[in-house]
C-alpha cells in the first residue's frame, strides 16, 4: 500500500506541479473581461492548497503512521466536511455538518442552524431557550430533549427565564428525588413528544431532501436547510389555516 501510495503522490505531484505553471501563464495572458481564463484560474487557485493539503494527509497518515494531521480535508469538493460520530449502530461515523432543528407546537419548526462549527450538545438548550423567547416572546412551559443535553447548569438557566418544567434525563444521577421526578408521567409524555420530534427530523430528510445538500459550501447548505424547512412548515400550517375558514 505504501508503495502504490509513493506512485499516487509523485504522480499528483507533477500534475499539481504543471496546475500551478498553468495558473501563472494564465496569469500572464488575461485580458480584462477574458471570462473563461479568469473562471480556470479561480478554479485552478482554489483546488491546488486543498491537493496539496490532501497529499500531505496522506504522506502523514500512510507513509508515517500519524492520523492526526493538522487542518484536515475530508472532501475536495466540500473542504469545510466534518467528521461527526454519534454512536449510532448502523451509523457510528457520518460526514458533513451539524443541523439544529427547534421545534414547537404542532409540528411546526420554529428555527434551524447549520454550524460552522460542531458544538457540544450540553451548549445547545441554553440559546435555544433564548431564541424560542425572541422569536414567540415568552418562554414554553415545557422544554425537552434527549440525554446528551443534560447537564445542572442547563436545567437551571432553563428555569430561571420561566420554563415550567425541563424533561432533559440524566442518566448518570444518583440523587433518588431526581429518579422519582424522571419515572413522573409528565417527564416521560415529555420524552415522548421529544422521541416524536425524531420523526421531524426523518421527514425533513427523506421529503425534503436535508440528507443531501444540492448547494456548494456553507452557505449552500444553510440556504438548502433553510428552504426544507420553510416547505415543511409551509405543509404544517396549511391544513391549520384551512379549518379556520
Amino acid at each position: 500500500m505504501k508503495a502504490a501510495y509513493g506512485k499516487l503522490l509523485e504522480a499528483t505531484s507533477r500534475v499539481a506541479g504543471q496546475a500551478k505553471r498553468f495558473s501563472a501563464e494564465i496569469a500572464g495572458k488575461l485580458e480584462q473581461g477574458h471570462q473563461a481564463l479568469q473562471k480556470a484560474k479561480r478554479q485552478l487557485d482554489e483546488m491546488l492548497p486543498r491537493v496539496q493539503q490532501v497529499m500531505k494527509q496522506a504522506r502523514e497518515r500512510v507513509l508515517r503512521g500519524n492520523t492526526r494531521a493538522d487542518n484536515k480535508i475530508l472532501g475536495m469538493f466540500e473542504p469545510d466536511t466534518e467528521v461527526i460520530r454519534k454512536g449510532k449502530a448502523s451509523k457510528p461515523t457520518e460526514f458533513g455538518k451539524m443541523v439544529k432543528i427547534q421545534e414547537a407546537e404542532n409540528q411546526i419548526v420554529i428555527h434551524c442552524e447549520v454550524f460552522d462549527e460542531r458544538p457540544a450538545d450540553s451548549d445547545l438548550p441554553t440559546p435555544s431557550l433564548e431564541k424560542h423567547k425572541e422569536l414567540l416572546g415568552r418562554a414554553p412551559d415545557l422544554a425537552a430533549a434527549d440525554a446528551g443535553f443534560f447537564s445542572a447548569a442547563n436545567e437551571a438557566a432553563a428555569k430561571q427565564p420561566g420554563v415550567k418544567r425541563v424533561s432533559v434525563p440524566s442518566r448518570s444521577t444518583k440523587s433518588e428525588k431526581r429518579r422519582k421526578e424522571q419515572k413522573t408521567r409528565w417527564f416521560k409524555d415529555a420524552q415522548k413528544w421529544r422521541t416524536g420530534c425524531e420523526g421531524r427530523i426523518s421527514v425533513l430528510k427523506r421529503r425534503h431532501g436535508l440528507s443531501r445538500s444540492r448547494y456548494k459550501g456553507t452557505h449552500g447548505m444553510k440556504r438548502w436547510v433553510g428552504l426544507g424547512v420553510i416547505a415543511d412548515n409551509m405543509i404544517n400550517i396549511g391544513p391549520h389555516l384551512a379549518a379556520k375558514r
